[in-house]
């Protein structure tokens, strides 16, 4: 089919379609147009359009409504073709739209009334009118005719489109609104100054405008009116009245609207008044207060009258704010005041302070004027009176003599350095400000001086004092007094006397006695303080003083008679003039003997009685006595420095005016010697003696006519050591002889000490007798040296020490012994070790046979044995062994031995005739002690004879043979039991005496 392209538009009617379509090719003869409900498929319109028609308007058509509209086309030769096409008119706008906040600040309401026709929804949307900013775009069913906007800003303009909608198209109703004014909160308004006040408020955002008038209370005259855009906080009313209550309003307006917001109400400040005095006025005790009235208004004026220099408030009074003056009556004499104006405006003060003013004061009261016992000093007081101080005036005769300001609270006064004893006027006058009361008088006396140095004596007087003083300077009229027993208070007399008296005695008082006198200078009505002196009588001295010797215990009594008269008590003073010391005693007055115990002994004392009265004292004279002295302790005897000395020595056990040194030989009480020493000295040493002695030494303690002896100590001096000292050994005794000579002097006997040396043994001690001269020291160890100590002892003490070094002989060897190995050379000597000790060993051998030394050796003092070479064989030697210590010696006994001999050589035989043979030898070397021939027959064996010859021989004949024999000959060389034999030789003696030819055996 052929396309029409129909297309639809309203043209912004929402109650016509314009239809449009394209003519077909070829033309058309005409158009059928049918308009339909979409949905109902109800034929509403149905129209016919001619050819060349491509366009057509339906009307009457209903708002916003779907409709379905199909043309058909008739074309050539009764041809159609149709096209249908939905369409939907435009919508009506809302009618009466309205906006309206309804007095909210916060909200505002949309509502409106349907357009004819229908409708798919409504779109809503909200604007902010000053920032152009969108608030809200709401979609809505489309039965809705009101919307609430909420959340809003208070007091802003709002802008409000409402979209009807249907399919694609709308129409738009628009309305402006302003939502209600918020009301500003926290309105103040205060004073900023005497002509300014300051308003501020909060929360005024909320409004376009804030309108403000503020008014004149008091003349209810608008002063400021303002108008402030949104956003202000404050402002500031200039140019006000000082004092003056103002009323400020203040609304929000927001468009059209407009809302009554809070009111306040504020005062400016006052101005304080000018000039403010304060003045006397003609009334007494008045004062008047006046100020200059300042600018502007006020409620009143409120006067304070304030007391003192502490201001403290006394009068209030309230006057009308047109006055200037006000007089305060009945205020307090001599008092200080200043007057306070406070300006009053509503809360607010302003004051003004005068400068101060005093009314008139009165003269004190209660004025005194007291001496106080005092003789260059007055107390003058008075009561209190009000005023600002107070001035005094002090005569003498009508004559000033001291002016004084004293300032308030003081209430007393002391004048000093007065005259003592006169008469004064005191006058006080009050002072307040520019004011002085009247004075107020009053007159008294010093009171006089006392007496000066008042003393009372007795000169030495036992009955009568004398009283005495310095006269007083002034104010005296004359002096009083009275003399009592002290110890009673009992009143003796009275004494009256003038001025111009300065002593007076006293009598017919009792000895030892103490008196009080007590003066007092008098003038005018006072009496000075009493001045008082005591003093005693002088006491009578004791009498019949004696000291009497008790000895045990070691006393001393004294005894005495009491005198007349008062006595306090007895004072004793026993002292002695050996000792720094004193012993004193007191007893009362009715005791009349002591006894002194304890005393030092041997010691002269003396004793002096003392009365005691007060401070005097009256002595006895003085009465001596010695004590017993005691024997001397400790009393010892040692040996002085030399041996010719003795030391004594004691312990004084105390007292005693000397000592006598008794001394006597032991062994007869006969006194060789007296020696006096001084009490204080304790050691004695006696020379002369004789070493070694025993001596018996008694000391006797003397005191005055008293005599004790000591016990008798026994001593001994020194005795010399002996001399000559010697000492030597006891040949083969193993002992030392010690020999010495008797040194002068005694003794009692001698020790020997006897140490080995190098030994860490203890020595051997020995005694011998006082006449021994020599002892001999047996069992000692042989070959040993010791150390000889010999002492001379006379009782418990040594003479200093002899010494001497000597050694024992030493012991022999023993078992000595001499071999021979079997040597013609060597010989072997041993022996054993003798006890005790030794330097070394000479051991030397002697040939027996040369009669002479061959060798000597020096061993050890260890050594057991030697050998002995290269000696003369055959020979006869002899050993001896000597021990050797220092330059003693002990030798064995002699042991011999023979060395082995040599056979003899060249042995030869002949035969001299029938009957002998003649045999020869030589010797190689050495010696024998002898030869033996031996012969024997040759034939047999049998031995014939042997024949001993000397050691020089060294050919022999053979006698009585038998003739033509033949014989064995061997020559043996003989040492001692060694023998050494040749070998043996044959040989015939002749027959006959035929000659045998030598060498035939």
């Amino acid at each position: 089919g052929t396309v029409l392209n129909i297309s639809v538009s309203d043209h912004d009617r929402p109650d016509s379609l314009l239809l449009s379509w394209d003519e077909p090719e070829g033309g058309a003869k005409g158009y059928l147009l049918a308009l339909s409900s979409l949905g109902s498929g109800t034929l509403l319109q149905n129209v016919s359009a001619g050819p060349n028609t491509t366009s057509f308007w339906f009307h009457g058509l209903t708002p916003g409504t779907c409709y379905e509209i199909e043309v058909t086309a008739t074309l050539a030769c009764t041809d159609t073709t149709s096209q249908t096409i939905t369409a939907q008119t435009s919508p009506s706008p809302v009618h009466n739209l309205s906006l309206s906040s309804g007095g909210s600040s916060v909200s505002l309401r949309a509502a409106w009334a349907h357009g004819h026709g229908g409708r798919d929804g409504y779109s809503l949307a909200l604007w902010h009118s000053h920032s152009q900013s969108l608030v809200s775009n709401v979609s809505l069913l489309p039965s809705a005719s009101t919307f609430l906007f909420d959340g809003l800003l208070p007091g802003s303009e709002y802008a409000l489109k409402v979209s009807t909608l249907a399919g694609s198209s709308q129409a738009s109703t628009s309305v402006h609104q302003w939502t209600a004014p918020s009301i500003p909160t926290q309105l103040r308004l205060s004073p900023a100054s005497s002509t300014s006040l300051v308003a501020s408020w909060a929360d005024a955002a909320g409004a376009a405008w804030l309108h403000l008038e503020l008014r004149n209370l008091l003349t209810q005259k608008v002063s400021t009116t303002l108008s402030a855009r949104r956003g202000l906080t404050s402002y500031t009313f200039q140019h006000l009245q000082p004092g003056t209550h103002y009323w400020l309003g203040l609304s929000a307006t927001a468009g059209s609207l407009t809302v009554v917001g809070p009111n306040a109400t504020a005062w400016t400040y006052p101005l304080s008044p000018g000039n403010v005095t304060l003045s006397s006025a003609e009334e007494q005790n008045s004062l008047q207060a006046r100020w200059s009235i300042p600018e502007g208004q006020r409620d009143f004026y409120l006067v304070t009258l304030r007391e003192g220099q502490d201001s403290v408030p006394t009068r209030n009074i309230s006057v009308g704010g047109d006055n200037d003056h006000v007089t305060f009556h009945g205020l307090s004499p001599g008092q200080q005041y200043s007057v306070q104006v406070v300006v009053v405006a509503g809360p607010y003060r302003a004051s003004a302070h005068s400068t101060a003013a005093w009314t008139e004061p009165q003269a004190p009261s209660g004025v005194s004027l007291s001496s106080q016992g005092s003789p260059h000093s007055l107390l003058a007081s008075w009561e209190e009176a009000t005023g600002q101080g107070y001035l005094l005036v002090l005569s003498l005769a009508e004559h000033p003599v001291k002016n004084s300001s004293l300032p308030r609270g003081v209430t007393s006064f002391t004048y000093e350095g007065l005259h003592p004893g006169t008469l004064y006027t005191f006058e006080v006058s009050t002072v307040a400000g520019p004011y002085t009361s009247s004075p107020r008088c009053i007159s008294n006396w010093t009171y006089p001086l006392p007496l000066e140095q008042l003393t009372l004596s007795n000169g030495g007087h036992s009955t009568s004092l004398q009283a005495s003083w310095r006269a007083v300077s002034s104010g005296s009229t004359g002096y009083t007094g009275t003399l009592r027993e002290t110890k009673s208070q009992e009143p003796v007399r009275n004494v009256t006397v003038g001025n111009n008296w300065t002593n007076v005695t006293l009598e017919n008082l009792v000895p030892g006695r103490q008196y009080t006198l007590e003066m007092a200078a008098v003038a005018g009505p006072y009496r000075s303080p009493v001045r008082s002196a005591t003093d005693w009588t002088y006491p009578l001295a004791p009498a019949g003083v004696t000291l009497t010797n008790t000895r045990r215990p070691m006393g001393l009594s004294a005894f005495w008679d009491k005198a007349a008269g008062d006595v306090d008590q007895f004072h004793l003073q026993l002292y002695s003039k050996s000792h720094a010391a004193q012993r004193n005693a007191s007893v009362g007055p009715n005791t009349h003997n002591f006894t002194f115990l304890g005393l030092s002994p041997g010691t002269q004392y003396f004793l002096k009685v003392t009365v005691l009265a007060g401070p005097y004292r009256s002595s006895s004279h003085f009465a001596t006595e010695w004590t017993y002295p005691l024997s001397l302790a400790n009393v010892s005897v040692q040996p002085g420095r030399k041996p010719q000395e003795l030391h004594v020595s004691w312990v004084e056990s105390g007292g005693g005016r000397d000592h006598l040194v008794q001394l006597s030989v032991a062994e007869s009480l006969s006194i060789i010697r007296n020696v006096s020493v001084p009490r204080g000295v304790s050691q004695l040493d006696l020379e002369g003696l004789v070493p070694g002695s025993r001596y018996r030494v008694e000391i006797i303690s003397q005191a005055g006519p008293h005599r004790i002896s000591s016990q008798t100590a026994i001593g001994y001096t020194v005795p010399l050591p002996p001399r000559s000292l010697s000492a030597s050994p006891v040949s083969m005794a193993r002992a030392l002889a010690v020999h010495w000579e008797t040194a002068p002097g005694h003794r009692d006997g001698y020790l020997l000490s006897v140490l080995q040396e190098g030994s860490a043994a203890l020595p051997r001690n020995l005694e011998a007798g006082k006449d021994s001269t020599n002892v001999t020291v047996p069992q000692l160890e042989p070959g040993t040296c010791y150390l000889v100590r010999i002492w001379a002892v006379a009782g418990p003490y040594r003479s200093l020490p002899e010494n001497i070094t000597s050694c024992t002989v030493p012991a022999a060897p023993t078992n000595l012994s001499l071999t021979n190995p079997g040597s013609s050379s060597e010989l072997y000597t041993s022996w054993n070790k003798p006890p005790g000790g030794r330097d070394h060993y000479h051991v030397t051998l002697y040939s027996l046979s040369t009669r002479s030394r061959v060798q000597v050796q020096t061993l050890s003092p260890d050594a057991l044995n030697t050998t002995w070479t290269r000696l003369e064989a055959g020979s006869k030697f002899a050993v001896q062994v000597t021990a050797v210590k220092g330059s003693l010696e002990a030798s064995s006994i002699n042991v011999t031995q023979w060395t082995y001999p040599l056979a003899p050589v060249n042995l030869t035989l002949g035969s001299p005739s029938a009957s002998a043979l003649v045999v020869s030898w030589a010797v190689v070397a050495g010696g024998a002690e002898g030869f033996v021939v031996d012969v024997g027959d040759a034939a047999s064996g049998t031995p014939v004879g042997h024949t001993v010859l000397g050691g020089d021989t060294r050919s022999h004949i053979l006698r009585s043979l038998s003739p033509g024999t033949r014989y064995s000959v061997a020559v043996r060389a003989t040492a001692g039991p060694f023998h050494a034999s040749t070998p043996s030789l044959t040989h015939c003696t002749r027959e006959c005496d035929a000659l045998l030819q030598p060498g035939v055996l």
